[in-house]
């Protein structure tokens, strides 16, 4: 169970007009996700994970320690809770991520470190593989890739990251939190440079289906830590579930009310509902938008900015009217 501390830094709560690290701070937040995540742990016997993920100070160019103070505070919250082990999670630079691993192991706790990369590796050139061995070599017992990308691309680069960790000699677990999106027309940055980012991406969403192709291809791969990040239901954290239940030894609590596969529909009423019966019919099914006309791939942004240019340079101070009209004056539609 992992606590909900994504971007809970305190300069990420203080970052352009975020008002939480006043009202709240990033402490009393992080305290919080703690509590919860430990009381429903309780429920079922799981472990609990604290989080910390990249920060504005990183993109604003302030240096290892300004950025490592800032993580520093977050594991003392986790380490204080005494949670079971930490992920370092959603870095697009494996500097900054390389940082984030030592001020976890600090804590002598285990560490999880992914990337939101893609098989193009991070944001400033270094390959996917390259960046596996660093985080391995850093202490990570745990590594691979969260959000920005789709299934298959995201298993496509952690094919990359297994590929450099055997040629370095090294023997670490992989992990892989893709989104449950199509991102087949992202580029280097992923979904986010999609212009239907964050607030249309619903006609991209992945079956239930696809994440049970998802699940069986990381399980083949290597990957023993799968799971998902942004757009996954409920239902899709089931399939993941149901597709390696002979691997797990059993199927999870949600499958009580499910049939997979569709069986349930032995029982409709439509003959040709009860046709859809059945493993093959699903698992080969190639679903239509119901959108008369809509595109079926996007022209992302491509700005080329990251960590190092003038346009990432953060602050606490609220986005302008002058600053708003300077970037819409730069977004093509």
């Amino acid at each position: 169970m992992q606590a909900l501390t994504f971007y809970a830094s305190d300069d990420k709560l203080e970052n352009r007009g975020n008002v939480a690290q006043a009202k709240y701070t990033g402490k009393a937040i992080n305290q919080a996700a703690c509590d919860i995540a430990a009381e429903v742990a309780r429920e079922g016997g799981a472990l609990v994970a604290g989080g910390i993920s990249q920060t504005p100070t990183y993109l604003s160019g302030k240096g290892k320690a300004a950025v490592q103070e800032e993580f520093r505070k977050q594991v003392k919250v986790f380490a204080d809770n005494k949670v079971d082990f930490l992920i370092c999670e959603y870095f697009e630079h494996v500097e900054e991520i390389i940082w984030a691993i030592e001020v976890c192991r600090e804590s002598g706790l285990t560490v999880a470190a992914t990337m939101c990369i893609g098989p193009e590796g991070d944001l400033h050139g270094v390959s996917a593989a390259e960046c596996a061995v660093q985080m391995a070599k850093a202490g990570a017992s745990v590594v691979g890739i969260n959000c920005h990308f789709d299934p298959q691309t995201v298993l496509e680069a952690i094919k990359l990251m297994k590929e450099g960790l055997e040629k370095e000699g090294l023997k670490v677990y992989l992990m892989a939190q893709p989104l449950a999106f199509h991102t087949p027309d992202a580029n280097k940055q992923g979904f986010i440079d999609l212009p239907e980012f964050p607030f249309a991406l619903e006609p991209r969403i992945c079956t239930r289906w696809d994440i049970h192709k998802y699940a069986r291809e990381a399980y083949n791969l290597g990957v023993r830590y799968i799971g998902g990040c942004c757009g996954f239901e409920p239902y899709h954290v089931r399939a993941i579930a149901e597709e390696l239940a002979v691997e797990r030894g059993k199927l999870p609590a949600a499958s009580e009310k499910h049939d997979p596969w569709g069986e349930g529909l032995k029982m409709h009423t439509k003959p040709w509902v009860r046709a859809r019966s059945r493993r093959d019919f699903w698992a080969n099914i190639n679903p239509a938008s119901g959108r008369p006309f809509s595109a079926s791939l996007s022209k992302p942004d491509g700005w080329g900015v990251t960590a190092g240019d003038r346009d990432l340079i953060q602050k606490k101070d609220k986005t302008s009217e002058e600053e708003l009209k300077t970037l819409f004056s730069r977004q093509f539609c």
